[in-house]
């Protein structure tokens, strides 16, 4: 895949590890990634996870980028009032935008066009400028408000991608769980992947 760069958003809904997968496997195929992690999403990796994320944003892509092995020219890490990063402006914005998870909140307010800070100005770009915009929803059970959000970005060409693994795939563990819900985000993106075999296969 030819892109330029994918932007990443991390919420505070649960699921924390779908997200942190997705930036792993973005980034060992050598794709540009645009990292924003919500101040609820970091309270949610620390009781999620074990990862200890320092505080700023080139620390973070530090960390990241040795973790995962991967040259450190390929993150870019943005705050939430970083507002001169490219992904604030249809004139530089990236070629697609994941939001993993979704928190309902964020939902909410990308539906209605609210902009409050950098994921959401980032979401609402990629709407106006009508790229790829994946959402990657975590709540249960869904409220008519939740309902009726996803619906309204539906139509208007958003991809919701609920965090709902199959098991025709026999998971063993947690990760093949994850790697499910992170391998059909990444067929969405054209990302080749081969992390679970396909339906028929």
């Amino acid at each position: 895949m030819t892109t330029k760069a994918i932007s990443l958003a991390i919420t505070g809904a649960s699921g924390s590890l779908y997200g942190l997968r997705l930036l792993e496997l973005l980034l060992k195929s050598e794709i540009h990634v645009y990292l924003m992690i919500s101040a609820p999403a970091k309270v949610v990796i620390a009781t999620e996870t074990e990862l200890k994320l320092p505080g700023r944003s080139n620390e973070i892509e530090k960390y990241f980028s040795n973790s995962f092995g991967v040259d450190q020219g390929l993150l870019s890490v943005f705050n939430k009032d970083q507002w001169m990063a490219p992904v604030a402006s249809g004139s530089n914005a990236p070629d697609a935008m994941v939001i993993c998870p979704c928190s309902t909140g964020t939902l909410s307010a990308i539906s209605n066009g609210a902009s409050r800070s950098l994921i959401e100005r980032s979401a609402d770009v990629m709407l106006k400028e009508q790229k790829k915009l994946i959402l990657v929803t975590r709540e249960a059970p869904l409220s008519a408000i939740h309902l009726e959000n996803m619906l309204k970005l539906s139509r208007l060409g958003v991809t919701i991608l609920p965090a709902s693994p199959a098991f025709y795939h026999q998971p063993k563990n947690i990760s093949d769980l994850v790697d499910f819900i992170v391998a059909r985000i990444l067929d969405h993106l054209g990302v080749d992947q081969t992390l679970v075999p396909r339906w028929g296969d």
